[in-house]
């Protein structure tokens, strides 16, 4: 875990080479690379819709991983999963595409950022990867707007997928404050989140 930042930070999109274990700018201390959460809540309005047209995706995972181990592989699957849909999913936001606040769906060429989030989340589970360590999250950016970005939950970290910035970074690298995410035991819950990054700057 030491590792992730120097990773996250120099990390190149696409078919770059990437070296998983360089050496870190800082230390990241254990309790800022994965997400507290709290309890259960409520979900998200456009999810629960979402769910009804699609009850076989929002169901109880039946195998439970907490992790996935970040390999070399997976480590550049992400990056070119995030780095494809980034480029292919044009944004709009609801009201122009469906003339509705919130409609949560997958994207074809157009979409908003939980559209991104979704079509991420099911080309890496297309991919191999466990339903239960990718995780649709809502946060806030500094301008009080919500947001959704993709929480893939690994060994070394909680990592965001985000249609808005092109790196993949550890959840307490990024400027977002977190609010909610599905649960990782059932598909169609939400888990209410804390904010528990510390930081440990590490001598040169």
């Amino acid at each position: 875990m030491e590792n992730i930042n120097r990773l996250i930070r120099n990390c190149l999109i696409g078919m770059a080479a990437i070296t998983i274990f360089a050496t870190p700018a800082y230390a990241i201390s254990s309790n800022a690379a994965f997400v507290a959460e709290i309890k259960e809540t409520s979900i998200p309005m456009g999810h629960a819709a979402f769910c009804k047209t699609r009850p076989t995706e929002c169901g109880q995972n039946s195998k439970l991983i907490s992790y996935e181990e970040l390999t070399q592989d997976k480590w550049q699957q992400l990056l070119n999963i995030n780095a494809q849909l980034n480029a292919e999913i044009k944004p709009i936001n609801d009201i122009d595409l469906y003339q509705t606040e919130e409609f949560w769906t997958y994207p074809r060429g157009y979409g908003d950022c939980e559209d991104y989030v979704l079509a991420k989340r099911k080309a890496l589970i297309a991919a191999g990867w466990a339903p239960s360590t990718l995780l649709v999250t809502v946060v806030m950016q500094k301008s009080g707007e919500g947001h959704a970005v993709l929480t893939v939950r690994t060994d070394r970290g909680d990592l965001i997928l985000d249609n808005q910035e092109g790196l993949i970074k550890v959840w307490s690298e990024t400027p977002y404050t977190f609010i909610k995410r599905q649960s990782q035991v059932h598909a169609g819950r939400w888990m209410e989140l804390a904010d528990n990054r510390t930081f440990t700057v590490a001598s040169n």
